[in-house]
């Protein structure tokens, strides 16, 4: 029985074949970064945005970003097609013909079947959202909102920028467009409660969304939060504590919705903590134990009104 409906069996399902993301990084900022709404930027951002640093860093371009990704994964995966994923910081974030530029040169080679644009709410508009959507009638075409929580409080905490609104408001823009939308959420941020965490769970299955990712707060050297960290003001989830509440999480889910991702992935050489968040492998048997050993699955409570 597969319990949670993984992105790598929705891709088969689409493409009949084994599809891999190229993670890119196309040297865009992000307003909550350059002084437009704040220069700390989210406390637990470091300065690749969440991605490769590949462009900013190295100053790699996006066509060897590419041929280097595709002979990485061909040669790990066997794939032979793939999705370009533009990752770091905020990929809608860019004057609209630079951003047509650099979607244009990713799509531009044959086994490049998909786009999937990671970014904030509150960097998209109608203009973006059409840009982003005349692609979608010669390939899978996904964005990707960071939200988090689905509680201001905590979007505060963590410096965001951004309320719960905005990502509701993106994505009723994205619809109307018909492109897929995936939503990015932490799960043991700092002040959240279980009860709280699962609300968010609760707030995501009532929205018109394709998808989520989840990975577990951790902190990375270089970042505000890893001063909190090192002055004892945050504490990091156990991982068994955190395998239980991806499958209580996954429950309250509507069994269609895609998810991309149930761990994170740090540099882990940067980590500070939790330790065990460089264990991907024994993170995701954990999680599927838990699913196992409870019995359950993505949806089984779905839909349900009751608070835990």
């Amino acid at each position: 029985m597969n319990r949670y409906r993984d992105f790598n069996s929705y891709l088969r399902e689409i493409f009949g074949e084994r599809i891999q993301k190229i993670a890119l990084d196309a040297g865009l900022g992000c307003p909550n970064r350059d002084g437009t709404i704040s220069k700390d930027g989210c406390i637990y951002c470091d300065g690749r945005g969440a991605g490769t640093g590949a462009m900013i860093y190295s100053g790699i371009s996006i066509e060897d970003q590419i041929a280097g990704g595709r002979a990485y994964l061909t040669k790990r995966f066997k794939a032979k097609k793939f999705i370009a994923y533009f990752q770091s910081f905020s990929n809608t974030y860019g004057p609209l013909p630079k951003l047509k530029a650099l979607y244009d040169q990713a799509l531009a080679h044959k086994d490049i079947v998909g786009l999937s644009v990671a970014t904030r709410p509150d960097c998209v508009d109608r203009d973006i959202l059409s840009l982003i959507g005349s692609y979608k009638d010669d390939h899978l075409v996904w964005i990707e909102y960071g939200l988090q929580s689905a509680h201001n409080k905590t979007l505060s905490l963590i410096n965001r920028g951004h309320d719960v609104a905005s990502l509701e408001r993106s994505v009723v823009l994205a619809n109307e467009y018909g492109i897929n939308i995936c939503v990015h959420v932490i799960l043991g941020l700092p002040d959240e409660t279980r009860p709280m965490m699962l609300e968010t769970a609760r707030f995501l299955a009532r929205l018109p969304i394709q998808g989520i990712k989840l990975h577990m707060l951790y902190v990375v050297e270089g970042t505000r939060l890893a001063e909190l960290y090192k002055r004892g003001e945050v504490l990091c989830l156990e991982r068994e504590e955190y395998a239980e509440l991806v499958v209580d999480f996954l429950e309250l889910l509507p069994p269609n919705m895609v998810i991309q991702r149930l761990t994170g992935d740090p540099i882990k050489s940067e980590l500070l903590a939790p330790a065990w968040a460089g264990e991907k492998t024994k993170n995701l048997r954990l999680i599927r134990e838990a699913l196992e050993r409870r019995n359950t699955w993505q949806g089984r409570l779905a839909g349900l009104s009751t608070h835990s």
